[in-house]
């Protein structure tokens, strides 16, 4: 008896050295994983850096928070993004007051449990940097805007600024909504 044991000690001993060096090999391929996603991020940044994205300050900026989501917007949908990395991409580009802002407003919506994703961000963008208020007032613009004596050009593009505002349009509608109001 104490010969078969002696087998299936040496069977355990040799079960336990394969497991550990499976075990070491799934750890070393992990590290190289994560050193390649961490160089793959890298050249990530950098490549966004050399499309010379817009910088976001803060305060009390309404048109240059608009411009400055529009514009890093356009980069993402041409770089084919990942939420996380539109995320972590854009808080790059935060600076100041902005940056502040987001490291805050991030650390509570994820003490609520809530997943960060990029509609969120842009969301508490606009929240902070585009109020209700403002885009009531824009929307109401809008809602009464007349060509009057400007041009059609001028109309046109005066009443594009203005229908961006108005969030209550349903993407199905929209099109239809515009020609009617834009034809008035």
């Amino acid at each position: 008896m104490a010969s078969g044991s002696g087998r299936n000690d040496a069977a355990i001993a040799e079960a336990l050295v394969a497991m550990a060096q499976v075990l070491a090999q799934a750890n070393e391929q992990a590290t190289h994983g994560q050193h390649d996603q961490g160089e793959a991020e890298e050249r990530r940044l950098d490549h966004f850096m050399r499309i010379y994205p817009p910088t976001f300050k803060g305060q009390y900026d309404s048109e240059g928070a608009q411009t400055w989501l529009h514009g890093v917007g356009r980069i993402f949908h041409a770089m084919v993004t990942s939420d996380n990395q539109k995320i972590r991409l854009a808080m790059h580009m935060l600076a100041e007051e902005a940056e502040f802002w987001w490291a805050n407003a991030k650390r509570r919506l994820e003490a609520d449990g809530e997943v960060v994703s990029w509609e969120r961000f842009k969301d508490e963008f606009l929240k902070k940097y585009l109020p209700a208020d403002l885009r009531n007032k824009k929307e109401e613009e809008f809602l009464e805007l007349k060509q009057g004596s400007m041009s059609v050009s001028e109309y046109a593009a005066k009443f594009e600024e203005l229908y961006r505002f108005c969030s209550y349009i349903n993407a199905e509608v929209a099109m239809v909504s515009k020609c009617v109001k834009f034809e008035n």
